[in-house]
Formats: C-alpha cells, structure tokens, sequence
C-alpha cells in the first residue's frame, strides 16, 4: 500500500508521498530497524542521535513504508518558527470571512496530527526553543491548541521521530532534559567496513573492481582514525570518491583506476567532510593526501624508481622523457647564477673629518691636510682676485667668488 503525500520544510510545502523509492532493506541496520519499529508500535516518540551519513533518514523511511502511513518531513533551522510548523490563517480570506476553520492553512504538525502520520523533524538541535515548546506539548498532551482555531487532538498512529547530529557544535543548541524526558532514545555510529562496501557498490555502481571499491572505503574509514581529525567522513565520501574518480579518469581517458584521478577524486570529495582538531596547522588537503598515500601506495613513478615495485608496463605507467643536453655555456651559466656576489670592499672611515656646508665636499682627513699645507711653500698671492675677474686687486671689482683669500673681493 502506498501512503498518501507528505510536507517538506516549515513552509508545509507538498511533495511526492510515495515511498516506494525506498530500498527494502536498510544495509547493515537490522537493530536499529526492530528498535526503531518497536517503539513507534507501542506509541512512543524517538529521537535518534548519529553522526552524518549514518542513514538515519534512510532508516526512518524504511520503517514508515513498512508501517503504510502518512509520512511529512520537517527540516529543523532557525527559521523554523511555530506558523511554519502549525500552520496560518490565510490573510486575504480573513479579510472576507474572518478567522474560520476553513480558512486556515494547515501546517506539517497539524496534518500529522489530523491524519496520525509520522513527523520526522531533521536536525532538532538547530530549531528555535520556541518552537520546541510547541512539540513538548504536543508530545505530552497529544493534542495542540491554537489560537481562533481551537484543539486539535492526534488521531490514532501518530508518531513524532527526531534526528540530531550531537557532533555538530555551529548554528546549534544544547537539548533541555524536557525533550529526553519524552522521547526514547537510538544511537546510531557508523556501519561496519562490509556494509559501507556493499552500501558504496549499491550507491556507486562504476566500472572500477571491487578491490579499488575496497581501498576506497578504507581511505575514508581512515579519516576517522587519524590523530590530526577531529570528524572523520562518512561512507558518502566513498560514493562520491568513486563516482568521481571514474568520470576524471573517463575525462582524461585514462584507466579508471588511474592513481592521480584517484587522488584528484580524494582531494575533492574528501577535504572538505573531514574536521580538524584546533591545535593542527595542516590544511585538510595535506591530511587526505597523506591517507590516500598510505591507502593506495606511492605514485607509479616513485615507487618503480625505488625499486619496490610498480607497473612500468602498465596502465598506470607514464612515458619518460630523456632530459636535454647541457652545454658547457649553459653549466657554466648556471655556476655563475648559483655563485653569491663578493662582498664590496669597506670604504675606509676618518674620525676627524671636517664637513662644511659652505665648502666643498673633500676625501682624506684634516689633520693630515693640514700638516701637508703647513710642508708645502708659501705661494705668492694672484694680481687679480680670480680668473673671470679682468679688475686689479681692489675693492671696485664687482665679482664675488666662491671662496677667495682677498679682501677686496670678499667685501665688494
């Protein structure tokens, strides 16, 4: 039997109901499966708590299509206020013909109510407390109260189911005892390593074998061991790790089992799910090529240059090229580049050199100046003051030098 069609999100959007899409069987969740049908059997709400990717939405929806009940899905956010929740009075009819029943929009929590459908509200941790104090009274009470429309109690079958990632510490908020107090509790962890290869087969189907499908899911069941990540990844990045390594590989028309699309496919679809501790300073691309490394061996050409093994003939093999002949001029081009420059010689200082603004600028030192002009013989002074000035030495000429031992020039 199919059931009827659900809502999605706050908005109480329609969507698809049938949950025939669904596979039948829930890889690797057998006991969670029984707890989980157990408990809405007997009429209690569930809250279950995983990290993501652990199929806790693909869990829920099993058990719904077995059950043959309405199903509406809810995404917790802080948009989630109580109107996209319970639902709202449509403005334009109530100008018309004010607040009746008729023209009230029905939310996803009173269709679940009216119909006993199963709510499933996604992420609990990131809905605003005012909207969890709406479903602690619908939990407790099994009926909810709104304003102008009356009471609305639940039908028989009504179930509400709650999921949360407890990991997760941005855009969250710590759950009141209140909630607990009414809820039974599942943990779900990760799934053993032959369930993710068969949920990646199942997921993934791609030309690669099954040993490469292997390393895949043990690449990424590595990140969740390795001292430098805090959150590891899920058996998503292994989907996606070998549907992307197969279309780079079919891009780049190589094997699809090439080693650098693998490590391109890992770069990709694996940085960004890991999260690193506080106190690492390595970027996540350097963690997941270290794993990858560890996973899938050196590249093809270290290691068939080192002598532990390889394919040189294979397809992973890369065609060498001989390096070019260097000439003498070049080598001796490249010792002149690497040579460092010598270091220029010290100019030689003098404590006691004499600077003048007035005077020009002049090299030695003025003591030994000095002593040599007191060594040299007296000269007789010029009759004129300069070579320019044609005047006798007199105080009638017009010209001034720079610097001139006479005093008629000096005071002209």
């Amino acid at each position: 039997m199919t059931p009827p069609a659900g809502t999605a999100g706050g908005s109480g959007t329609s969507v698809p109901g049938p949950l025939a899409r669904v596979p039948t069987a829930v890889v690797g969740r057998d006991r969670e499966v029984e707890l989980l049908t157990a408990a809405l059997a007997s009429g209690a709400h569930v809250l279950i708590e995983g990290p993501p990717g652990t199929g806790k939405s693909t869990l829920l929806r099993h058990v719904a299509s077995g059950r043959s009940i309405p199903f509406f899905l809810v995404e917790g956010n802080a948009e989630l206020t109580p109107a996209r929740l319970v639902g709202h009075f449509d403005p334009a009819l109530v100008l018309t013909s004010g607040y009746r029943p008729d023209v009230f929009v029905d939310g996803p929590l009173i269709e679940a109510l009216r119909t006993g459908g199963l709510l499933y509200v996604e992420e609990l941790n990131r809905v605003p407390e005012e909207t969890l104090n709406v479903l602690l009274t619908v939990m407790s009470e099994r009926e909810l109260n709104v304003p102008r429309l009356g009471r609305v109690a639940a039908a028989d079958g009504f179930s509400l189911v709650a999921a949360m990632n407890p990991y997760d510490a941005v855009g969250t908020a710590r759950i009141s005892s209140a909630v607990y107090d009414r809820t039974c509790r599942i943990t779900m962890d990760y799934q053993s390593e032959d369930a993710e290869r068969a949920i990646v087969r199942l997921r993934a189907p791609s030309p690669v074998d099954d040993e490469w499908r292997a390393k895949a899911v043990a690449l990424v069941r590595a990140t969740r061991s390795h001292p430098d990540v805090r959150i590891g990844s899920s058996v998503r990045g292994a989907i996606d790790l070998v549907g992307l390594c197969a279309e780079l590989a079919r891009l780049r028309e190589r094997p699809a089992t090439d080693w650098q699309a693998g490590l391109d496919a890992a770069l990709v679809s694996l940085s960004g799910r890991i999260r690193l501790q506080e106190s690492c300073l390595r970027p996540p691309e350097d963690v997941v090529r270290e794993l990858y490394t560890r996973v899938f061996g050196p590249p093809p050409s270290e290691s068939t240059e080192d002598g532990s093994g390889g394919d040189p003939g294979g397809a992973w093999a890369r065609p060498q090229r001989a390096p070019p002949p260097v000439s003498r001029t070049t080598r001796a081009a490249v010792r002149a580049a690497r040579t460092p420059p010598a270091a220029p010689p010290a100019a030689p200082t003098c404590r006691g050199t004499r600077s003048s603004p007035r005077s020009r600028p002049r090299s030695g030192c003025w003591t030994s100046r000095r002593s040599s002009r007191r060594s040299q013989p007296t000269r007789t002074p010029p009759s004129r003051c300069s070579p320019r000035c044609s005047a006798p030495r007199t105080r009638s000429c017009g010209q001034q030098p720079r610097r001139s031992p006479h005093a008629s020039c000096s005071t002209a």
